[in-house]
């Protein structure tokens, strides 16, 4: 009977519960140990996990890679899911590979190319992948000047960081006087022009934008599962339209992120977004890490993680072509458990707190969250 895999995923995105369940429910109906570490005591990934411990504030990036090689030995991890400083962890693949952990995470080279966006427009840029105009900016007058250059062109400007994840940091451009509008209402994403301006003028801290067009929906963000040898074992897109979500193996979209993954060596998961630059598709972003919607790719008759994970401890899983592609869907929110308060509400900064290993309480009803959609009229074949 084969053993039991033991899997850790560090300071993940509380959507990783489903990675975590999907690991669980696995088709080779294999034994899995689920360990979690996170800053945040009340992250439900250490909830859902078998084991749990808080990590340790504070660790530069090569103390950081030190105590995931002490975690991964004391816990005989099989394989490992590195999110949080994943450039300095796998700098040290061949150490981990000594202590019996693979890492479920791209080449160094493909993590430094895309840790930084700049970088990762010129690469793409340079094997035929179309992107946005672009500038980058570090300060109020490149920011205006460039925001002039692309109203100039006819597009609406906005800014995100060049390094970053998750959309943080990203804002739109509006020439708008600030008025009662912005306070009626959910906050959004728009911010005008001249308090920007006046921000970059007063601060001392260092800023690092690009600055580009607004691109347009629909969003399609390709998960890809790519084997050492850069050959793409799965490539299926996810389409995002407002709040209609559906799944797409047009090669428009595929094509671009198969060049992207298997060229640069993003190897084990990968996420790829695209978006319309008027009527051409552009990439949007690059991630060298699971998509916390990876999980989605169940409506597909595909488990995307489990695949990976024989992928990391070599058991090739072949070319994965999903068996049908599902209808369209929404996302929805829903409660899951949380470990006990047994740590104070307010952090503490003290040394060496960690949470006990402690078992995953009972399993909520088991829901990705998703909701299917009905059919939008005169629609559904763009999204197949």
């Amino acid at each position: 009977m084969p053993s039991r895999v033991r899997v850790w995923l560090n300071r993940t995105y509380a959507e990783n519960v489903f990675f975590m369940d999907q690991l669980r429910r696995n088709p080779s109906d294999r034994a899995v140990h689920i360990h979690a570490t996170h800053g945040d005591p009340d992250s439900p990934v250490l909830a859902a996990a078998d084991t749990a411990e808080l990590e340790p504030e504070g660790l530069s990036p090569a103390a950081y890679a030190e105590y995931a090689l002490d975690q991964c030995v004391r816990r005989g991890i099989d394989v490992f899911v590195p999110r949080l400083h994943q450039a300095a962890v796998v700098a040290h693949r061949a150490e981990f590979a000594a202590a019996g952990t693979a890492l479920l995470a791209p080449t160094p080279e493909a993590v430094a190319v895309f840790e930084d966006k700049a970088t990762a427009y010129e690469a793409v840029r340079s094997v035929g992948v179309p992107v946005p105009p672009w500038r980058r900016v570090r300060t109020a007058d490149e920011l205006v000047e460039a925001v002039e250059e692309l109203e100039a062109a006819g597009h609406r400007a906005c800014f995100k960081p060049a390094a970053g994840a998750g959309g943080v940091g990203f804002r739109v451009i509006t020439r708008a006087p600030f008025s009662l509008t912005q306070l009626t209402g959910f906050p959004g994403p728009h911010v005008q022009l001249d308090l920007v301006v006046e921000a970059l003028r007063r601060t001392e801290e260092p800023v690092d934008w690009l600055v580009m067009p607004r691109l347009e929906q629909p969003e399609v963000s390709v998960d890809c599962l790519t084997g050492p040898d850069n050959r793409v074992r799965l490539a299926v897109g996810r389409t995002k339209n407002g709040r209609r979500r559906g799944f797409t193996l047009d090669e428009r979209w595929l094509a671009p992120a198969r060049l992207i993954a298997g060229g640069f060596g993003l190897h084990h998961l990968s996420n790829i977004q695209f978006r319309m630059l008027g009527d051409r598709p552009v990439l949007l972003d690059v991630n060298t890490r699971p998509a916390g919607g990876l999980h989605q790719l169940s409506l597909c008759g595909v488990n995307a993680p489990w695949a990976a994970v024989r992928l990391a401890l070599g058991e090739d899983p072949g070319v994965i072509e999903p068996p049908f592609l599902g209808q369209d869907y929404t996302v929805v929110s829903g409660p899951r458990p949380l470990v006990p308060a047994v740590l104070p509400r307010q952090r503490v900064e003290a040394a060496g707190v960690l949470l006990p290993a402690v078992p995953a309480p009972a399993q909520a009803a088991s829901t990705a969250g998703l909701l299917p959609l009905q059919p939008a009229s005169g629609s559904g074949s763009h999204h197949r």
